[in-house]
């Protein structure tokens, strides 16, 4: 009988002590929570840090952060995209990256989020990159230090002094060199700091030892006692819009174990600050390590009014658009009698989107994946 008590009682605690760890997810798992899947491609994530807005009317100084709502400017930016594999590429995009922000114009792209919300800051993260971005989260500045408190610290190796103390901002960084284990306070100005030559470059490749440094710890099964209260640290201090099913194939892509690979957004420092983005050879790392060959939203597509109805050009490209495409421009070559035809390819898979015309094996237009020219059987308006 004796037996059977301490028995009862040790279960009972057992489960006491589970339904504890697993409370900071709760929330999480309401929304969120379903069985992994693995996806039939990749799934492409807009992580974003946003700042801290200040109550500037408040009688004390400092002023005092307003509650968190998202709607300021981003102070990290970075694209994840899990692969069904496990691995997850990182492509780390600096603040002041000058960039052409659909429906505002050309500005600096930590900028778009509050003039448009994270649909413009979308928009724009597709512009430069040219790839579908499938969902986003954006994370207040208190995200990164109740995620790095909750996983017990993270290890990482500090190359160089940092000081810096901004009282306007609450934010003061005193980090000495040397392999360390940083508290969620120490992590955000590890992350932040950016007084150095390297400016916002430097900070990138820290965000990434950091992140990487991170997946480590997580992999660990002494650690997965942590991962509750990590979930719920970050779930607690974020806005998105993923889906059950977007969930679902992250957690599938984890299954395997996580394979992370970390890429900067190439360029060099331009005027006011800014960063002068080398189109050319984003594109040429977008192509080796983003672009899923089974998606034809991420192509380069050329549309060529050869002999269809006038504006059947742009039609389709707006068309494209809406179904997802994220890189169509216009071409223009000489007209003459023809009917739709495709060249490339994918070019099979982009007609169907098209709706009519027959793969052509002629010359593409110069750097597109796919060549569209419409012929005489394109429909009117």
């Amino acid at each position: 009988m004796l037996g059977s008590v301490r028995a009862a009682v040790f279960a009972l605690v057992a489960l006491a002590g589970g339904g504890a760890l697993l409370a900071p997810a709760v929330p999480f798992l309401s929304r969120y929570g379903t069985l992994p899947r693995k996806a039939e491609g990749p799934v492409t994530v807009l992580l974003a840090g946003v700042d801290v807005d200040y109550n500037d009317k408040a009688p004390v100084w400092p002023y005092p952060a307003k509650p968190e709502n998202y709607t300021g400017r981003t102070d990290t930016l970075m694209l994840a995209q899990a692969w069904p594999d496990g691995r997850v590429n990182l492509l780390g995009i600096p603040r002041d990256s000058w960039v052409n922000v659909p429906g505002y114009g050309w500005g600096k792209i930590n900028g778009a989020n509050v003039h448009g919300g994270p649909e413009m800051l979308v928009g724009a993260v597709q512009n430069l990159t040219g790839l579908r971005v499938d969902a986003h989260v954006l994370l207040s500045l208190n995200a990164l230090p109740a995620l790095t408190d909750a996983a017990g610290g993270v290890t990482v190796d500090v190359k160089q002094a940092m000081k810096y103390d901004d009282n306007a901002g609450n934010l003061h960084i005193d980090l000495k060199p040397g392999r360390q284990r940083l508290s969620g306070e120490q992590a955000v100005g590890f992350l932040r700091f950016r007084k150095d030559n390297l400016g916002d470059i430097g900070r990138i490749t820290r965000q990434q030892e950091f992140l990487a440094a991170l997946a480590a710890k997580v992999k660990s099964p002494l650690n997965w006692w942590r991962l509750p209260a990590m979930v719920g640290a970050t779930d607690r201090h974020m806005k998105t819009n993923l889906t059950r099913a977007q969930v679902a194939a992250l957690g599938g892509a984890a299954l395997g174990g996580v394979k992370l690979q970390s890429f900067p957004v190439p360029g060099t420092f331009g005027a006011g600050g800014t960063w002068a983005v080398d189109r050319a050879a984003l594109q040429a790392t977008i192509a080796r390590h983003f672009r899923d060959p089974n998606d034809p939203r991420s192509l380069g597509v050329a549309v060529v009014n050869t002999d269809a109805p006038d504006g059947s050009a742009r039609r389709l490209k707006t068309r494209l658009e809406a179904l997802g495409y994220t890189n169509v421009w216009i071409v223009n070559e000489a007209r003459g009698p023809a009917t739709t035809t495709a060249t490339g390819e994918a070019a099979a898979r982009v007609l169907q989107d098209v709706g009519h015309g027959a793969v052509s094996q002629a010359a593409g237009a110069p750097g597109a994946d796919v060549t569209v020219r419409l012929g005489n059987d394109t429909p009117g308006e």
